[in-house]
């Protein structure tokens, strides 16, 4: 095992909503510069763990650190440390792109506010929408913008729910080779994704959840990649 501290860590961490439990109890690490996929079907619970462990959402028990920090409590670096992709954007459709990005700027205290904004919609091919307001957007350039909010304050640690939504082709592809380029920058990276094919082209770890509980979490190593989507079907069915 190792003696790395994990960058990302949940201990006895459990949701419920009335009598049902969504996710846990469930304790788990992620190493720094680990690229973690989570698979599982919907209902899962993969969303609401996401939300809790980026402090969206309150746990019914247990704890979340990030970085050392215990997340809710005490000071809030450890929000400068994450960026967030959720299903929902965090963006003001009144603002234009540019306008939007800025607003984020501020508040992370960003140097250089105008070239990292500028920088940001270029990384994501919306350089020439600049000035055209977020409502008159489509999803997929909503969803290409948000991804730019959320790496705006160069975030060590990333949380990306179901990215590839909404998305055509070519903003795909530009999200792969995004994704691609956190690998190789060593940024700690959890991943949601239905896609087996494309989540297990980027892991280094690949987790499977079902009824709230990683039934599944191993290496990309360990994983055949031809008999995957057989072997995801039956632990997801066993579960």
């Amino acid at each position: 095992m190792s003696t790395t501290p994990p960058v990302v860590e949940a201990r006895g961490l459990e949701k419920r909503f009335g009598f049902r439990t969504a996710v846990g109890p469930l304790d788990m690490r992620l190493a720094p510069g680990e690229f973690t996929v989570i698979f599982g079907p919907n209902g899962a619970g993969k969303t609401t763990l996401l939300r809790l462990l980026a402090g969206i959402a309150r746990p019914t028990r247990g704890e979340v650190w990030i970085a050392g920090e215990r997340v809710g409590e005490g000071g809030n670096d450890w929000r400068c440390r994450l960026g967030v992709l959720s299903h929902q954007s965090y963006l003001y459709p009144g603002l234009s792109a540019s306008e939007n990005l800025a607003f984020y700027a501020r508040l992370y205290g960003i140097d250089r506010r105008e070239d990292r904004v500028r920088q940001a919609l270029a990384d994501v091919g919306l350089a020439e929408r600049a000035g055209d307001r977020v409502r008159d957007f489509s999803r997929g350039m909503q969803q290409r913008l948000a991804l730019a909010r959320t790496l705006l304050h160069d975030p060590g640690v990333v949380f990306l729910d179901e990215p590839y939504s909404g998305l055509d082709p070519h903003a795909a592809a530009l999200l792969r080779r995004v994704l691609e380029r956190l690998r190789e920058q060593g940024r700690t990276v959890l991943l949601v994704t239905h896609n087996l094919s494309q989540g297990l082209e980027l892991a280094d770890r690949v987790v499977v959840q079902a009824r709230g509980r990683w039934v599944s979490d191993e290496p990309r190593s360990a994983v055949d990649a031809a008999g995957w989507e057989a072997e995801y079907t039956a632990r997801v069915a066993a579960a």
